[in-house]
C-alpha cells in the first residue's frame, strides 16, 4: 500500500519536556499499541507462558531503577512519553522495549519461544568511505511485525543537553535507529536471547549513543548499558569509523569497519553470541541468511551511491520482506544516511512501494 510522507514530530527543551510532547501528540496511538504490547506478554505468545497483567507490569516496573541508572536524562524523557501519553512509566518499558522485553520474561517464566511470533527482523549495512567516494553509508530496512507499521515515526530532536538528531522510531519509543549532528549513525537488528534479564532496553542504548560525539563513544554506550536482552547494534560517523557489535547480556563481541561493507541481518555469527541465542525457526533462518548474502553481494563493488542503497532496500527477493502467514514480518520502513554531509533519507512503509523523502537535521 502506498503511504504517504514519513510523520515528523519536532521536540525540544529538557528531556521530560520533549517526552510529554511525544506522548501528547499521539496519545491515543501510543494508549492502543501498548494494550496490544502487554497483551501479547500477558497471552504467553511471546514469553514462552501465560503471566498476568500485573506481573506484566511488575517485571517492567522492576526495570525502571536500570533506566534511570543508565541515563537520567532519557529515563526522563521516557516517563515524559508516558505522562503525556496516559500511560505508567512500567508499561513505556513494555511498549518501547518489546523485543528486549520478552527476553528478560523468557528468562523468569524459563518458557520456549514458539515459532508463530518469532521475529526476522531488519536488514542492515555499513559502506566504508573507501566504497562510496570517500563518503560512506549507513542504511537498513526496519522490519516488524506488519501490526507495527502504522506506528512508525520520525523524531527531530533538539536537546537541551546534547546533540540534536533525526530519530527513526515508532509511537512511544525512545528512538530505533538515527543520525546525530555530529555526524554518528547507529542501527540495529533484533537478535533472540536466551540470557535474558531485568536491565536497560535497546532504545535507551540507541539513543544513548546518538548522545555521543563519535562512533567509539557510541561503541562504549553499546559495551557498558547493563542490557535486559539481545540486539545487534551498528555504529558509523563522519570520520568514517564504524562497529558492528553483537550485543547480548552476557557478551558482546565487536567487528570494525575495514575496507569492505559490514552486514547484519538476525543471526548471531560470532560463537561467544550463538551459545546464548535462542533457536529459530528454520523458515526465519533461512530468510535472514538470504538477506545477508543478497546485502553482501550487492555492495560488492566500487562507487556506491545512496540511489544504489535505496535499491538495495527495495530488493524484492528477499530484503524487502512482505507479511506472509504465519509471521507477517513486513519492512515497515527504511533508512538511508551519509555522515559526512549529515544527509539523511527515510521512507514510511515498504520501500518497493514508496519513495525515500530527504529530512534535514534540526539546526
Amino acid at each position: 500500500m502506498k503511504r504517504p510522507p514519513i510523520r515528523i514530530l519536532d521536540v525540544s527543551g529538557s528531556p521530560q519536556a520533549m517526552g510529554v510532547a511525544h506522548g501528547r501528540a499521539f496519545a491515543d496511538e501510543i494508549k492502543t499499541y501498548t494494550a496490544e504490547r502487554v497483551a501479547l506478554v500477558s497471552e504467553g505468545l511471546w514469553s514462552g507462558g501465560p503471566m498476568s497483567r500485573a506481573d506484566v507490569l511488575s517485571l517492567a516496573d522492576a526495570m525502571l531503577p536500570a533506566h534511570e541508572q543508565h541515563s537520567p536524562s532519557l529515563y526522563a524523557e521516557m516517563v515524559g512519553i508516558a505522562e503525556g501519553a496516559g500511560i505508567s512509566p512500567a508499561e513505556a518499558v513494555v511498549v518501547g522495549g518489546f523485543t528486549d522485553f520478552v527476553d528478560a520474561v523468557r528468562s523468569v517464566v524459563g518458557g520456549a519461544h514458539p515459532e508463530t511470533v518469532m521475529e526476522d527482523d531488519c536488514t542492515s549495512f555499513i559502506v566504508p568511505d573507501g566504497l562510496a567516494n570517500g563518503s560512506g553509508y549507513f542504511a537498513q530496512t526496519w522490519d516488524m511485525h506488519d501490526s507495527a507499521t502504522e506506528h512508525v515515526l520520525l523524531l527531530r530532536v533538539q536537546p537541551d543537553d546534547g546533540p540534536n538528531a533525526l530519530v527513526f522510531t515508532t509511537t512511544g519509543c525512545l528512538g530505533q535507529i538515527g543520525m546525530n549532528d555530529r555526524g554518528v549513525c547507529v542501527g540495529i537488528n533484533n537478535l533472540t536471547a536466551t540470557d535474558g534479564k531485568v536491565g536497560v532496553t535497546w532504545p535507551a542504548v540507541v539513543r544513548e549513543a546518538l548522545n555521543r560525539e563519535n562512533a567509539d563513544g557510541a561503541l562504549d554506550a553499546v559495551l557498558t548499558a547493563d542490557l535486559s536482552g539481545g540486539h545487534n547494534y551498528l555504529l558509523f560517523d563522519a570520520n568514517g569509523t564504524g562497529y558492528n557489535v553483537e550485543a547480548m547480556p552476557s557478551t558482546r563481541p565487536v567487528t570494525t569497519l575495514d575496507g569492505s561493507a559490514i552486514v547484519h541481518t538476525n543471526h548471531n555469527l560470532d560463537p561467544s553470541t550463538q551459545a546464548v541465542e535462542g533457536p529459530r525457526a528454520d523458515a526465519l533462518q533461512d530468510s535472514s541468511k538470504r538477506r545477508l548474502s543478497t546485502a553482501q553481494a550487492w555492495l560488492d563493488r566500487d562507487d556506491l551511491t545512496e540511489a544504489d542503497l535505496m535499491e538495495l532496500t527495495r530488493e524484492p527477493d528477499a530484503v524487502c520482506q512482505v507479511a506472509t502467514d504465519p509471521y507477517h514480518v513486513e519492512s515497515s520502513g527504511a533508512t538511508v544516511m551519509r555522515p559526512k554531509s549529515l544527509e539523511f533519507w527515510a521512507v514510511w512503509g515498504l520501500p518497493k512501494d514508496n519513495d525515500y523523502q530527504k529530512v534535514e537535521m534540526p539546526a
